[in-house]
């Protein structure tokens, strides 16, 4: 018997993750990604909860903790360099199990580790798709027709699948009013620790030691301004954001430019849709329903939200009431994490100074306990959701 067919939008985590747990419901993929290759720029995450239940049934910790970072604390530091706050991880999670992994290298782990049943087909893209019932035409842009039986739009939160499916961006996106950028950079690493933040009133800017020297930044800051994705020069952006943080940030950004680097810029933005799926197109992923960064939990809840749609097609054997149960399950965890995110993105970045100098002294002086009780607990709560 031919296995059905699911064309996939985008090699990211959501898609490549897809493709694995199809292979388990007896389907094949083939996966379009606009780039030449996998995505290289990719921030550090944190996989744990239902993320890290899932690579550990994917058989992919092991491989994932070999690429992985040692992350114990992490330092704040004001603009002055004084420091602020510690920080560590296990503080927050308590004895869950966690891996500290770049996104490109869990990218990559996902790709390495892709059934056969599964093609990734690199500089292409859907050039336009019609559901007919009880297939989906998809068109390719390289010319080739192809009939399906579920086309898979993993293509980030700014998915074009979703914009020919549900309408304009402006109709679900919403901004939390701020911003992140992400780089690598070629520059001796000069502080003590493998992870550093640099606090200030409104923008956050952190460093981490990769393995081969370099080092990771991200910057994370508040800005109302529409549309400075698409800034022509995101170094001097950033030279604008980051024109009173310590002396250090600067200096990277001038190491960065030396280099040629050239910043990722987006906004942080969550998805609200009524609907992930209409009839046979699937959103999933940051395409559905994106998190954001703040939550931690962006590239957990795509792996499993994969491992959620084969068991709704395994229990089912029917596509739509798969994708229909397979929403039903996912929804009230992705609706948990989104207001979760809303509410940590002020404590993440406060904007004023008597916020971020309040927002200090309460996570100095906050027992850790409790901390460890509320992420904790909301982890496990949702590990207990999924199994619904």
């Amino acid at each position: 018997m031919t296995r059905p067919l699911a064309v996939i939008v985008g090699a990211g985590v959501a898609g490549l993750a897809a493709a694995w747990w199809l292979d388990r419901a007896g389907w094949r993929s083939l996966v379009v990604e606009r780039a030449p290759e996998l995505r290289e720029n990719g921030y550090m995450l944190g996989l744990s909860g239902l993320g890290f239940e899932t690579a550990r049934r994917m058989g992919l910790v092991e491989r994932l903790e070999a690429a992985s970072f040692r992350i114990d604390e992490n330092v704040y530091r004001d603009s002055s360099g004084r420091e602020l706050l510690r920080l560590r991880y296990r503080d927050f999670i308590r004895d869950l199990p966690y891996v500290a992994i770049r996104r490109t290298d869990l990218v990559r782990t996902l790709a390495e580790n892709l059934p056969d049943s599964a093609e990734i087909r690199f500089g292409e893209t859907v050039a336009g798709f019609e559901d007919k019932g009880d297939r989906v035409e998809v068109a390719l842009a390289g010319g080739e027709r192809v009939e399906a039986a579920l086309l898979i739009g993993a293509d980030g939160f700014r998915s074009a699948t979703r914009q020919v499916l549900f309408g304009p961006d402006r109709d679900c996106l919403q901004p939390l009013g701020y911003y992140f950028s992400v780089y690598d950079v070629d520059a001796p690493k000069a502080f003590t620790t493998d992870f550093v933040s640099y606090a200030e009133p409104g923008h956050l800017a952190e460093y981490y030691a990769l393995h081969d020297g370099r080092l990771a930044a991200m910057h994370v800051w508040r800005d109302r301004r529409p549309g400075l994705e698409r800034a022509p020069d995101k170094l001097a952006l950033l030279r604008e954001v980051s024109a009173r943080s310590h002396r250090q940030v600067r200096d990277l950004l001038d190491h960065a430019e030396r280099a040629g680097e050239t910043p990722v810029v987006d906004s942080l933005t969550m998805i609200d849709l009524p609907n992930w799926s209409k009839g046979r197109v699937l959103l999933l992923g940051d395409a559905a329903h994106c998190l954001t960064l703040v939550s931690g939990q962006g590239a957990g809840m795509a792996l499993a939200s994969a491992e959620m749609l084969e068991r709704a097609l395994t229990e089912t054997g029917d596509l739509l009431p798969a994708l229909a149960r397979h929403e039903a399950r996912l929804r009230p965890i992705i609706g948990r994490l989104q207001t979760r995110s809303r509410k940590m993105a002020r404590v993440f970045i406060p904007q004023t100074a008597f916020a971020f100098r309040m927002r200090n002294f309460i996570m100095r002086h906050m027992p850790r306990s409790l901390l460890s009780r509320y992420f904790s607990g909301a982890i496990r709560s949702e590990i207990e959701l999924a199994k619904q």
